[in-house]
């Protein structure tokens, strides 16, 4: 496959993974409202109409013909009226139409997930079409009892339609693609497809360009129309028409035997995603430009556009090459103003000409950071399903209530949490939430329980929150079954509460007794807490039994450059991330208490904390051996604090985040409190420390 193809390939995933997920929401706000609107019916039908389009131009066949189905389901409906659909059927075939579609979803995003995999698509799809057809049928005969051969089923919807639509239209715009530009068919379709955003109502001539490449050497020819009946509908798709690529000019022709009168126009006739012309209007639009002349009653205009576009989709491995590039610029901006030679040299042209190239590279490295930026929205709206699907399977009556999804966290980020969130939402469902509706109501607490989801900035981290209301969870059940499975590492009698809810998340740890669709394997929470680890992060899970369960993920918002503080250790650096420093000190020999095994210990806040002295830790030789030497730095990451006994802070820097090689991995490096590294200004190399590993394989 060329690059070409490549692309394409690429722009096809994204879109129809992002209507996908619309229409996922569409279909979950439509199904609690227990109706559909004007609005989600003509979005449905869009969506489909775009995937179908998109599908038959890569060859997707078995996607094609799903979305196509689906749209003659939509067109049934909206032709015949919303209100009327509401009204002829029951709930139970509201029902069957909401899973219909959703199982409709289920199989498009399956094969697309084989397309991005390389995997042969289902060849076989008779089952899936057979069971649309069967409820187009149905429905039929409520609309028209003696029209089931006609239904969209047995005929192609955009004919049925085609006849509604006037003989003719009161203005055209005439459009001429770049010259070699290639496929210029399709590219009428994708025109095609953007004016039904933004429009309601036109037709189009050669009207088969979705189907009949043939088409594409008549729009060479003599260009491709676009026949409107309202002059705002016509403003509206200029408006549009201004910001699509290949167009090389465009013409507007107002047509003085117009037909039929805008003002006498039914809503059916002003469907635009069936927009097959009668005869009149396509002999007016097979006329050369010099023919169509002579319908104009007054003088057209020739306009030539530029290829603009307000938004572009970007490979995230080139942002990546991007910001690798930036963080190199940073680190080479560094080493020339900390460049040792110039030390005690007074230059104040250099000087200044440093300054101001700090200034861009800091804007360079934050506009490059808000470009890795995306909502979370993208995750939360996904739950939406997970919670419906649960829902109905557990006969569970759940709300989830979302809150903070405009919270923008890095791409890399917001990929990797994904899994996490979806396996907490699934044990929110499975274990939180009562299975007895009595249960709830004797505690005094809604029919209808609640989970809510949510996410908040605070500082350099984003903190992302999975709460119900459900029943909580009991310790000491949880200790026993820990027990039981050999998983304690010391006496039950000296487990915190606390210590006990981070026992859910071992590998191998579940609180149900019994294997089900959902749970009962043991790796659900020992993946979340692995995942959120791998990318910089940390959980925490309160409870309170009979009241419900929080768990928390703090990440950090972006993993590539990190506010750090420089430390010494001897003639080592190592870097500490500024969010897991709570505080620095100096303290005197009588404030360490030392343990019968000859570790040391500080009391800090009523608390008593372990200390690590990294230069014993790493066999660093360094002068400061003296606790009242050096300096304290009090750390702590998720539920893990303690302090390190370092000899100077050097300061606040911030660094870019270099990943170490793959062939130390073999050395057990990142079991060593070792997260990565960075280069330094003057050229050195800089650890940063990972405080949770270390303090996990020091301590314990």
């Amino acid at each position: 496959m060329d690059n070409s193809m490549d692309n394409m390939l690429d722009m096809y995933l994204f879109e129809t993974n992002t209507l996908l997920e619309q229409l996922d929401g569409i279909l979950i706000n439509a199904e609690k409202s227990k109706l559909f609107t004007v609005d989600d019916v003509n979005e449905i039908f869009r969506i489909m109409h775009t995937i179908k389009g998109s599908s038959a131009m890569m060859e997707f066949s078995c996607l094609m013909k799903i979305a196509h189905k689906v749209e003659d389901l939509f067109f049934l409906i909206r032709d015949n009226g919303v209100d009327t659909f509401d009204s002829v059927c029951s709930e139970a075939e509201h029902h069957e139409l909401f899973d219909l579609v959703f199982n409709s979803i289920d199989f498009m995003r399956s094969e697309i997930e084989k397309v991005e995999n390389s995997e042969p698509l289902t060849e076989n799809i008779d089952s899936d079409l057979e069971k649309i057809n069967v409820f187009i049928n149905k429905i039929t005969t409520h609309f028209h009892p003696d029209a089931v051969a006609d239904s969209p089923a047995n005929a192609d919807a955009s004919t049925s339609s085609a006849q509604n639509l006037p003989d003719s239209s009161a203005f055209f715009l005439h459009v001429f693609f770049d010259e070699g530009c290639g496929m210029e068919n399709l590219r009428a379709f994708m025109l095609v497809t953007s004016l039904q955003d933004a429009c309601d109502g036109f037709t189009f001539y050669p009207n088969d360009v979705e189907t009949n490449p043939d088409s594409a050497q008549e729009i060479i020819d003599h260009g491709f129309y676009i026949g409107f009946m309202e002059k705002d509908t016509l403003e509206k798709a200029i408006a549009v028409l201004k910001n699509q690529s290949n167009i090389q000019t465009y013409e507007v022709i107002e047509n003085s035997i117009a037909a039929v009168e805008p003002e006498k126009a039914t809503e059916t006739e002003k469907t635009a995603d069936t927009p097959k012309p009668a005869e009149p209007a396509a002999e007016t639009a097979k006329q050369p430009a010099a023919s169509s002349a002579s319908k104009k009653t007054s003088s057209s205009t020739t306009h030539s556009l530029a290829n603009k576009q307000s938004l572009i989709s970007v490979n995230l491995s080139k942002l990546d090459s991007l910001m690798a590039i930036v963080g190199e610029i940073v680190i080479t901006e560094s080493m020339v103003t900390s460049c040792p030679e110039l030390v005690g040299v007074k230059l104040d042209s250099f000087t200044k000409s440093a300054r101001q190239l700090r200034k861009l590279t800091d804007e360079l490295q934050d506009i490059v950071m808000s470009i890795r930026m995306v909502p979370i929205s993208g995750v939360f709206q996904k739950m939406n399903r997970i919670v419906r699907d649960m829902g109905q399977k557990l006969h569970k009556d759940v709300e989830l209530v979302i809150i903070g999804e405009d919270t923008e966290v890095d791409k890399t980020i917001v990929d990797g949490i994904g899994d996490p969130i979806m396996h907490i939402v699934r044990n929110s469902m499975d274990h939180g939430i009562e299975e007895d509706v009595n249960e709830r109501l004797k505690n005094g607490k809604p029919e209808k329980a609640k989970i809510t989801l949510t996410a908040e900035h605070t500082g350099s981290e984003v903190i992302i929150s999975v709460t119900d209301d459900g029943k909580g969870i009991n310790p000491e059940a949880v200790l026993a079954k820990a027990a039981r499975n050999g998983l304690l590492a010391k006496p039950e009698s000296e487990y915190s509460k606390k210590e006990i809810l981070n026992l859910l998340m071992l590998p191998g740890f579940s609180t149900n007794e019994e294997v089900t669709e959902y749970s009962g394997r043991g790796v659900g929470m020992d993946v979340v807490r692995k995942n959120v680890e791998k990318v910089g992060g940390v959980v925490s899970i309160t409870s309170e039994l009979g009241q419900g369960t929080c768990t928390t993920l703090k990440i950090p918002l972006t993993m590539a450059i990190v506010d750090g503080m420089e430390i010494a250790v001897g003639d080592s650096i190592f870097t500490i991330p500024i969010n897991n420093i709570r505080q620095s000190f100096k303290i005197s020999a009588d404030e360490i208490i030392h343990n019968v095994d000859n570790s040391e210990v500080i009391k800090r806040m009523d608390e008593f904390y372990p200390v690590i002295r990294l230069h014993e830790l790493y066999n660093l030789e360094t002068e400061v051996t003296n606790i009242e030497d050096g300096i304290v730095i009090w750390v702590e990451s998720g539920d893990k604090s303690y302090c390190l006994f370092v000899d100077e802070l050097l300061g606040e820097q911030q660094v870019v985040v270099k990943p170490l090689p793959t062939y130390l991995n073999s050395f057990n490096i990142k079991n060593s409190g070792i997260a990565g590294c960075t280069i330094l200004g003057d050229g050195n190399i800089s650890i940063i420390l990972d405080v949770l590993n270390l303090y996990t394989n020091h301590i314990n």
